[in-house]
């Protein structure tokens, strides 16, 4: 039996392929340096795992309404209505599991086959294989160097046309690291009102910043009715496998969103609900805690790689990804992930795993140790003076 046609259209995750061999080489013997996952190496705190174990005691093993637990949804409009500076609802916050159904049933419920969206690259690769996979066309905006991962307006203003119905953002930014600005972000927004699109907003790294602060574009004025912001617990507080997100839509959406819900996933985890909501609601320090050692991280990260000839990498503003130039070595970044992977037993990624703007760079996760990460960087540099 063959696949449905659609199925050709549907990308994946390089990470997660990367990951798996490397696990592989590791089962051989060999010692191998993980940098290519985005997750955090620190455990759930542990009064998020408390009130999860109470609430399974407590019987929240069942159903729940398909948009999520009301105390959570009110949590969830609670907590971004203060960080993010205007009023969100709990009627227009629907509880996902994880955030990438939000990607999914956003461009499910608004794209028609034909239509152009428009989506970061280097980026987040869902994005580009969801938009391919509705029948709809990717209109990549490329990210630049030289203005520390933004886009340039003039290219955003190129990729607009009749056919645009959605706009993907992402800051702070997978894979760069980078951060938009309020200037950008006004931009965006006057753009969206002129030609009437849509913007998906993945903030799902706005928690962890290091320079600047984070910005929504629902903050600015008329965009709460075009905007679909993205969010979840995944990065904030360890919980990659708990599957934990949420998507807060225009209110006349909504109802579509939830269908989708139904048709798909019933609903989310409850007991998973309300750890999410002791999250929101309970002591911060753990998270402040983790973007602290990112920070020491980051800053050791980038001041390795920068001594190593042939490479430039841009301090990051957050997220716990660098992006590195590595377009003078004499190895294409592709095979140089691959060659590092082999050779030193460094897993990472080739900028290109992120879209054709990510040629000439590799990323780099530095959610790992310390320690693992100046190892990794001393077999880096090890290797690249071989070639």
């Amino acid at each position: 039996m063959e696949f449905a046609e659609r199925m050709s259209r549907l990308g994946t995750e390089s990470a997660f392929d990367v990951f798996a061999k490397a696990k592989r080489l590791e089962a051989q013997g060999r010692s191998i340096i993980h940098l290519e996952i985005g997750q955090p190496d620190f455990p759930t705190p542990f009064p998020i795992c408390e009130a999860a174990f109470q609430a399974m005691k407590d019987g929240f093993t069942g159903y729940t309404p398909a948009a999520g637990l009301p105390e959570l949804r009110s949590a969830i409009a609670q907590h971004l209505s203060v960080s993010r500076g205007v009023d969100i609802y709990p009627n227009t916050v629907v509880v996902t599991p994880g955030a990438k159904p939000v990607i999914f049933f956003t461009l499910m419920a608004l794209v028609n086959e034909g239509d152009e969206v428009i989506y970061p690259d280097p980026g987040f690769p869902i994005y580009e294989s969801v938009i391919n996979f509705v029948g709809a066309k990717g209109v990549p905006l490329p990210l630049r160097e030289d203005v520390e991962f933004r886009f340039h307006l003039e290219d955003l203003q190129d990729a607009i046309s009749d056919r645009t119905r959605l706009l993907i953002l992402n800051s702070p930014q997978n894979p760069t690291g980078g951060l938009l600005q309020a200037d950008d972000l006004a931009a965006i927004a006057e753009l969206a009102h002129h030609h009437n699109f849509y913007v998906l907003s993945d903030e799902i790294y706005s928690r962890i910043l290091y320079e600047g602060k984070h910005i929504s574009i629902i903050q600015f004025p008329g965009m709460k009715s075009r905007t679909i912001l993205l969010d979840g617990y995944s990065k904030t507080y360890a919980m990659t496998g708990w599957r934990l997100g949420y998507g807060v839509y225009p209110e006349h959406l909504v109802e579509g969103i939830v269908r989708l819900m139904i048709n798909s996933n019933s609903c989310t985890c409850a007991f998973t609900q309300i750890a999410g909501i002791e999250a929101l609601t309970g002591s911060q320090d753990c998270v402040d805690q983790m973007v602290a050692e990112f920070q020491r991280r980051r800053d050791a990260t980038v001041e390795g790689l920068n001594a190593i000839a042939g490479i430039h990498c841009l301090k990051p503003a957050g997220a716990f990804y660098v992006f590195p130039n590595v377009s003078q070595l004499p190895l294409h970044c592709d095979d140089l992930a691959t060659y590092l992977l082999e050779e030193a037993g460094v897993s990472l990624l080739s900028g290109t795993a992120f879209g054709q703007f990510g040629e000439g760079y590799l990323r780099i996760s530095y959610a790992n140790s310390l320690e693992n990460i100046q190892e990794g960087i001393r077999r880096i540099e090890t290797a690249i003076v071989k070639l």
